[in-house]
């Protein structure tokens, strides 16, 4: 006796509905897979410290030393977590805030740093003449702390100061304007993939807005599309100057203040 084959009839729409699942499901990999490959890259930066540029003069045990306005400094890394190691945004930040003190003058400055990590960017801010509080996730403030006091007691004007922020949360409750107004806004790679961009740019703009006179430096390792995006949403926030750049690095130094809100 021949069998009978059962054939399931699609309902009209049906097929359009599966083929749109189909495409979001393969966006949704693609997303995946550029977030998979740049942790790895991300990672590989992370172990491959000792390939990093001058004036490093020394890397073991993650301990990393330099010598920035007249002082040697030394830091005490973690391989922990992204934000307690020394990234190439932040030795181009400082380089540059050490030889271009005529144009970015920080003496008696007020001075902010967003994802402030190991603290090098603050130490050096601190030691060029700024009063400085430095943020970052509560659980990198000890090692921050650590690094800020050890490389600026009797060395700078100011003691600097350490503050959590969670970038995005409790940002009017925490800081509210104008109580907490800064002359400069400092930020060394804070951007890779990471799911806070939305919330980097907010504070970003929670402390550079329209009439603050806040001026926003940040450099970074241009190392991945998601940067790329983000420089242009960037872009439309806040008038934009390219101060410096290394190709070989990789990192740009862009200059900004929040444009006028129509």
């Amino acid at each position: 006796m021949e069998r009978l084959s059962t054939v399931q009839q699609q309902q009209p729409g049906q097929k359009k509905q599966e083929e749109e699942q189909d495409g979001k499901l393969q966006v949704d990999q693609e997303i995946t897979d550029e977030a998979l490959t740049d942790q790895k890259v991300m990672a590989g930066e992370a172990l491959d410290r000792r390939n990093i540029w001058e004036p490093s003069v020394y890397y073991a045990l993650g301990k990393e030393s330099f010598h920035f306005a007249g002082h040697d400094i030394s830091i005490r890394e973690s391989m922990d977590t992204f934000g307690a190691l020394i990234w190439p945004g932040a030795i181009a930040l400082c380089q540059f805030l050490e030889n271009n003190q005529q144009q970015v003058n920080l003496m008696d400055k007020a001075v902010l740093e967003i994802g402030a990590g190991t603290g090098l960017l603050s130490i050096v801010a601190s030691l060029l003449g700024a009063w400085v509080t430095a943020t970052d996730l509560p659980d990198i403030l000890s090692n921050l702390t650590f690094n800020l006091l050890r490389n600026t007691k009797g060395r700078s004007r100011y003691t600097p100061q350490v503050a959590a922020l969670t970038w995005g949360q409790a940002l009017e409750r925490d800081f509210p304007y104008p109580s907490y107004s800064y002359d400069y806004v400092l930020a060394a790679d804070v951007v890779y993939h990471h799911d806070c961009l939305d919330k980097l740019q907010e504070t970003m703009r929670h402390f550079c807005r329209p009439g603050s006179r806040t001026t926003l430096l940040w450099a970074n390792k241009m190392r991945f599309q998601s940067d790329l995006r983000f420089t242009e949403t960037f872009k439309r926030s806040f008038n934009t100057t390219l101060l410096a750049e290394f190709p070989q690095q990789e990192v740009r130094i862009y200059k900004a203040t929040a444009k006028e809100t129509s």
